[in-house]
């Protein structure tokens, strides 16, 4: 059964002593796109098989390190799972290294039994979080125009997704429609971003079910959708990634380019595969957070 929750107040999510605080993303009784059906969540592994209740775990830094900007994560698991310790915490905690707010965001995922549609769901829930994050960066000590998303694998999907949908999917007609959900920075490692000829079929599958039309493909592939007021994206990618095609990094980039998006950065590095993490990384890759600080320097995000 769905706890009742009134507004936004905040409990305590506990996975094997891992404690954080988790912030329901949808007001009781008022989550688009939902059947009403109570769906029990599932854990194995570090990995979350089944979302019960959409949200974010926050990680705040210091008050001496806050550079006042935030960044949602969007954590992997091919439109399947979420890989939220490794793919989520662990990033959210070298983030609060630096001076930055993290929110793990908890994404509602395709197969849900409770969905309508199982496509626009990861979306919405990425919106509202951007709502509820600006709606509180006063309280938070966060500047709303510094709040960015990050995304690895196919959460890379879901971030860009978020940058470049023109479509408000998260409506619910309260005071968060008003807010702006447009990231201000992206960062991207290994993503998914074309649900066409470069493909994760995997993800495009879970997403978008078998054999989706040409129509739904073009709506969510992001290279498509990139404009002048997609913000600078930091992209990284292994040339020998045989998971997700670095080629979906080099369309990006270069629509990107195309709509003349200042401030861009893209590493294709040679080693990697689809297995890049903070640390321990194979030759020149294991530098990619040191050149992702710099690069968020460099745009302003941080001091």
């Amino acid at each position: 059964m769905r706890l009742l929750i009134l507004g936004f107040f905040m409990f305590t999510y506990s996975q094997k002593s891992i404690t954080q605080d988790f912030i329901p993303l949808w007001p009781v009784d008022n989550m688009p796109n939902s059947r009403g059906i109570n769906v029990e969540e599932v854990i194995v592994n570090e990995r979350i098989l089944q979302v019960d209740i959409p949200g974010i775990f926050t990680f705040f830094p210091s008050k001496e390190e806050n550079t006042e900007s935030a960044v949602i994560i969007c954590p992997s698991g091919g439109y399947h799972h979420l890989t939220y310790i490794l793919g989520g915490f662990q990033l959210a905690k070298w983030f609060n290294t630096i001076g930055i707010t993290a929110f793990v965001l908890k994404y509602r995922l395709p197969h849900s039994p409770d969905l309508i549609e199982r496509d626009k769901a990861p979306l919405q829930d990425a919106q509202r979080a951007m709502r509820i994050i600006r709606s509180n960066a006063a309280k938070w000590g966060i500047q709303p125009e510094k709040i960015g998303i990050m995304g690895t694998s196919a959460g890379g999907h879901l971030a860009s997704n978020l940058a470049t949908h023109p479509d408000d999917v998260s409506s619910i007609g309260d005071s968060l429609d008003k807010i702006s959900c447009q990231p201000d920075f992206l960062i991207l490692i290994s993503p998914v971003i074309s649900m066409g000829k470069y493909t994760h079929k995997g993800s495009r599958d879970n997403l978008l079910g078998k054999n989706p039309e040409k129509e739904i493909i073009e709506k969510y592939s992001s290279e498509l959708h990139v404009s002048t007021s997609t913000p600078p994206s930091f992209i990284v990618h292994a040339a020998n990634d045989k998971s997700v095609d670095p080629l979906n990094s080099l369309i990006f980039y270069q629509a990107l380019t195309d709509n003349n998006v200042q401030g861009c950065s893209l590493h294709i590095f040679p080693l990697g595969g689809h297995s890049i993490a903070l640390k321990d990384n194979p030759g020149s890759v294991d530098l990619w957070p040191v050149i992702c600080k710099k690069w968020l320097i460099e745009i302003g995000i941080i001091n």
